[in-house]
Parts: C-alpha cells; structure tokens; sequence
C-alpha cells in the first residue's frame, strides 16, 4: 500500500441558484443544479510516522482551525481513532470566496484521499455525513458526479450534463457566503421546480426561467459582480452571464463557434486583480474511481 497520493480538487457552478425557503435553525432551502469544471487545485496526502496532522503550506490568511483540509483530516482521523499521521501539501489555483466551491472541494479530496490511504473503507454514505459537519457543499463533491441540488445541499441526484465550455471570471474579491445569506434582501421564496421537469424537458440554463437569488444582494455588497458581469456582456453579446453560488465569481456558457484563441486575447485585458479562465466542463469528480472502489 502506498504511502503517498496526489489528487486534482475540482471547482464546481452553480448552473442557477433558487433559494426556497428557510429552516428554523437558519439554514436555507436551495434548489441548483451543481456543474463540476476542470479548474483544478492538486492536493498531496503523504503519510508520516508521526501521530499529527502536518500542513506544509498554510495559506497565510486562515488559521488552522478554519483550514477546512485540516479540518477534514482531524474530525476522520478522530472519529476513526487513526494512529498514523499525514502531511498535506495543497497547490491552490481556485479563488477563495469565489462561489465556486474550492474549500469544499479541498474537504471532500482529503475525506476521499485518507479513507483509501488509512484503508478505513468507509462508504459514501458515512463520508456524506461527515462531509456535511464541513459545510454543505462537501457531499456533492464526494458524491462524484454533476446533480440536481436540494436541501440545504446535502440533497443529491445525479444528472447528466451535456458536454459544454464555460467563461469564468473572478473579479478579485471574495464575498463570505454567510454575509450573502445573513442579508435581509435575498430572496427567499422562489418556486420549488422538479427534478422530473428538468429530465423531461432538457433546459437552457441560460434562459429567463432560471437565475441566482444571491445575485441582486452580491451586487450591492461587492460592485465588482455588477463590473464583472458587464464585462462579460460587453465582449460576448448575448451571453446572459450570472453568478456562481454566493460570488463573486462570473461566468457563461461558451457557443461552439466561440474560438479561445480570441477570448483568450481579450481576457489578457482584464482589470488588474482580475482572473478570468475558459474551462470545460466534468461529468466526474477526478478522484470518483477511488471513492467508488472502497
């Protein structure tokens, strides 16, 4: 058994993002269909003789009881009673703050990385659970696959999304998720849709009928949304941009015949600070095969 693994942690979007309601302990109620896309960090899980959770590289702004790689290593390594150490090395390319999942992400790739390499064995299920004491985005990326979201996003079922290229900009701000949804402007009563609507009809997630309630409320406390989506309008027409989860990053779907050669030449013109990528989409987690094997 190796000692050593090196996984790619995926980005998702939020194809659109409904809030529905709200529970009595606070949390909301979403519906969202969840797009995996290969925007990637690379995290390394190396095994040690000392009984300790080592992070190498700590990103200077999160200390480590926030650090949610750190986190995801303690709460196995105690709730399993692991004897054996890990040094844990995460090569960080998605934005923070950016609604795009990275955190998340970076959670449910260490839960994955030290089930097989501590031979835990624990299935998807008992990895969900704890997955959800991280945050509520963690289950989807254990869950391996694009999915229709609901709940307050430990509600899954998978979906098949047809093969698509998206423009994604991050305007070099980050928004904490809990400020968007502490605001008491979000909208909180969009319609519930069905699963079997989506199925029957395939949609346009572009279209009108579907949209991020989180995205009128980010504007107002982070202009660089409102700067960001604009610029997307003013270099593709007709696009229909929107956010992805609580911001602050952009992003529309890509036609066809939109060669990257030349968005890529317009994208080296972005405001300073700014990052702005061409990725494509997922239909798997990359570590799915490692998970499903246990």
């Amino acid at each position: 058994m190796s000692d050593f693994l090196e996984l790619q942690s995926p980005a998702k979007l939020n194809l659109f993002l409904h809030i529905i309601g709200r529970r009595s302990d606070g949390y909301h109620l979403l519906q969202s269909v969840f797009q995996l896309i290969d925007w990637c960090d690379t995290i390394a899980l190396k095994l040690i003789a000392e009984n300790t959770i080592r992070r190498i590289n700590p990103l200077p702004s999160v200390p480590p009881e926030q650090d949610l790689v750190v986190r995801a290593a303690q709460v196995l390594k105690d709730t399993y009673q692991v004897k054996q150490g890990v040094e844990i090395t995460l090569d960080k390319q998605i934005p923070m703050g950016a609604g795009l999942g990275g955190g998340s992400s970076n959670a449910a790739t260490v839960l994955i990385g030290l089930n097989h390499l501590w031979q835990l064995k624990l299935d998807l299920a008992t990895l969900c659970k704890i997955g959800l004491q991280l945050g509520a985005d963690v289950p989807f990326f254990l869950f391996g696959n694009n999915a229709f979201v609901e709940g307050i996003g430990e509600k899954l079922q998978l979906i098949e999304l047809e093969s698509q290229r998206f423009l994604v900009i991050f305007p070099g701000q980050s928004i904490t998720t809990a400020r968007i949804f502490q605001d008491p402007q979000l909208t909180r009563n969009h319609a519930p849709i069905t699963i079997d609507g989506l199925f029957v009809s395939p949609p346009s997630y572009t279209s009108s009928q579907f949209g991020n309630d989180c995205e009128s409320v980010a504007i107002q406390i982070c202009p660089e949304v409102k700067q960001a989506l604009a610029w997307i309008e003013a270099n593709l027409p007709g696009s229909a941009p929107r956010m992805s989860g609580s911001g602050s990053s952009v992003f529309t779907v890509l036609d066809q015949d939109q060669t990257p050669a030349a968005l890529e030449r317009k994208l080296q013109n972005l405001p300073s600070g700014w990052v702005g990528r061409i990725v494509g989409g997922l239909n798997k987690n990359p570590a799915y095969n490692l998970i499903s094997s246990e």
